[in-house]
């Protein structure tokens, strides 16, 4: 497993970061645990939750895979190894403080937190996406708090536009605050021009570290897809709307040929590609299961050729209507 600083800071992490959305929701404590372990097991030291986990799946209230998490770092007793990271703004609690980036709504949050995840501090706490009715500063002021307190030592955030990241990194600098360190933006070799177009340029300029997420698109980039079709179910049909077109498949067909050129899969290849991008730290991969999770951490030692680089990135360039 490589390595790479988050951002700016001296704070290594692993460069392929394990994502736990899939917690408690369609994979159970057992898989969640074998995944887990498989993953320090190989290097992996960055584990990605949110307060909010899964709370869209039936009877999974939010918090599921926080608990699921806090139970298995106490467990294996390796809560001093693992790079924590989770997240807060959506609804957690009844009531009009129970959601948000106020004061009020980050501070029980991130107390609610660290309760679940049976620890005292949170290695990167982040927004989960913006809150247009609470002023920056309030949030940003709210985060330094945090830090200051010793609960929380690296703040970041995710799902904001370049102008709203601009705002907090100038609220952060003329108050003297905390300021984030990473992002985590909708990025993949099918979904470029959201984050290109303008937060790209923002995070090389300011040292903002980049942590992708569905950095495979769904699953679309891992070839299990083809024209005749692939899975079925509300989720992929969601896939097969979104990618299911000519842009689509040419961009597969590349990663599928730099696959057979590199002797690799199409996952590694999808995310080798992200890895080669600038200020990127580390893509976020979902795995149910530990074959998914070796599949995806190939990419970690599997080096791209700059034709290979270009190819990909011609095969997949923004279409017009990417571009708004």
């Amino acid at each position: 497993m490589n390595y790479r600083n988050l951002g700016r800071t001296g704070l290594k992490v692993s460069a392929i970061c394990l994502g736990s959305m899939q917690w408690g929701w369609t994979a159970d404590e057992a898989a969640s645990r074998a995944v887990m372990d498989a993953y320090v097991a190989a290097g992996g030291n960055f584990i990605d939750t949110a307060d909010i986990y899964s709370s869209w799946a039936e009877n999974n209230p939010g918090g599921v895979s926080e608990e699921i998490i806090g139970r298995w770092m106490k467990e294996r007793g390796n809560r001093d190894q693992i790079v924590l990271a989770t997240k807060g703004r959506g609804r957690m609690w009844e009531g009009p403080n129970g959601e948000g980036l106020s004061r009020v709504h980050l501070i029980k949050a991130c107390d609610d937190s660290l309760r679940r995840l049976q620890t005292d501090y949170i290695d990167l706490y982040q927004t989960h996406w913006y809150d247009a009715t609470t002023p920056i500063e309030e949030t940003m002021e709210a985060l330094d708090s945090l830090v200051r307190q010793g609960k929380v030592r690296y703040v970041g955030c995710s799902n904001y536009p370049a102008w709203r990241l601009m705002q907090a990194l100038w609220a952060s600098d003329r108050g003297n605050l905390v300021r984030y360190d990473s992002i985590q933006p909708h990025y993949s070799l099918v979904h470029r021009a959201e984050f290109e177009r303008d937060l790209q340029e923002v995070c090389v300029a300011y040292g903002i570290g980049v942590i992708p997420y569905s950095p495979l698109a769904g699953g679309f980039l891992t070839g299990k897809y083809t024209r005749k079709g692939g899975d079925s179910g509300a989720r992929a049909e969601g896939i097969k709307q979104r990618y299911f077109n000519e842009a689509g498949w040419r961009a597969l067909d590349a990663v599928r040929a730099v696959a057979d050129l590199t002797g690799s899969t199409p996952t590694a290849v999808a995310l080798a590609w992200l890895l080669t991008q600038p200020a990127m730290t580390a893509p976020i991969i979902g795995a149910n299961s530990v074959a998914q999770l070796h599949d995806s951490l190939a990419a970690a030692d599997l080096t791209l050729s700059t034709e290979q680089v270009a190819a990909l990135a011609t095969a997949s360039r923004w279409q017009d209507s990417e571009r708004g």
